[in-house]
């Protein structure tokens, strides 16, 4: 049975939860590392939780927090009040610095979903003049294909990951043209066409990349159906998302990033 099968009969019961809020957090684990771990606009959810589950059965000994951003008021809030996000982002950075001058040295990543993404871009780019995170890995993000990346990607050690599918056309492609980007934009989100050229404008062949993992028949295997509602599926975040924080860099180096001035876009046709 898994942590959240054992909260939710907890929960069930009437037991206490407090240990159920952030079951992969503890001493010997924040030793190892740090994730933070980005819902989407809906706040923690289920998918949330799959995601964390499937960090930890891929192999993430760090670490992995969940930290709720998302507006308790309505989901288009937390997807369209930039200014409040911007802030929760700086939050989000603020938490990292903090864990890094407390354990100096460790791993720290950020994995975003939807609108989640979004905030993990903003997140990398709000950490102090210094910092750095060890890389941003986004599902299905709720951002525009142009954003620039530049400041996001130098903020990080190895890069970004955006994983995206043109089978997520009813909400990152209908659902943001018409409610907006989480940066503004009435278009097609990063999450289904992937980032264009324009977003990697300025950015040198080495040191931090962006890495871009169009949706494929093979996920349907592992709970990704193409859409956007499983694009946090467990058992495709254990197989695909994980290496890139399990692992010694090999994820990293065995993807290729797309250079700049490569559209995304442009390699599917």
């Amino acid at each position: 049975m898994s942590r959240w099968a054992v909260c939710l009969l907890m929960i069930a019961v009437g037991l206490s939860v407090t240990g159920c809020l952030q079951p992969y957090v503890n001493d010997e684990r924040l030793d190892r590392g740090l994730v933070i771990v980005l819902s989407g606009i809906e706040g923690r959810s289920m998918q949330t939780l799959a995601i964390c589950e499937g960090l930890d059965r891929g192999g993430v000994d760090s670490a992995i927090e969940i930290f709720d951003w998302a507006a308790w008021v309505s989901p288009l809030e937390s997807l369209q009040d930039r200014s409040r996000n911007r802030r929760q982002a700086g939050l989000v950075a603020a938490r990292i610095s903090e864990y890094q001058d407390t354990y100096p040295g460790r791993p720290t990543y950020v994995v975003g979903q939807s609108g989640g993404g979004g905030l993990a871009v903003w997140v990398a780019e709000s950490m102090p003049r210094g910092r750095q995170l060890d890389g941003v890995i986004l599902l299905a993000p709720a951002i525009s294909p142009e954003y620039p990346l530049l400041a996001a990607l130098l903020a990080t050690h190895r890069g970004i990951v955006n994983f995206y599918s043109q089978g997520d056309w009813v909400v990152l492609g209908l659902g943001t043209s018409m409610y907006g980007t989480i940066d503004g934009k009435m278009t097609n989100s990063a999450g289904m066409m992937g980032f264009s050229r324009a977003a990697t404008a300025g950015l040198r062949s080495r040191g931090p990349k962006l890495i871009q993992v169009a949706w494929s028949e093979e996920m349907i295997g592992e709970g990704h159906l193409g859409g956007h509602m499983t694009s946090g599926s467990m058992a495709f975040v254990r197989r695909y998302v994980a290496p890139f924080i399990a692992g010694d860099g090999d994820a990293w180096e065995s993807s290729s990033a797309d250079p700049p001035g490569r559209d995304a876009r442009d390699a599917r046709e």
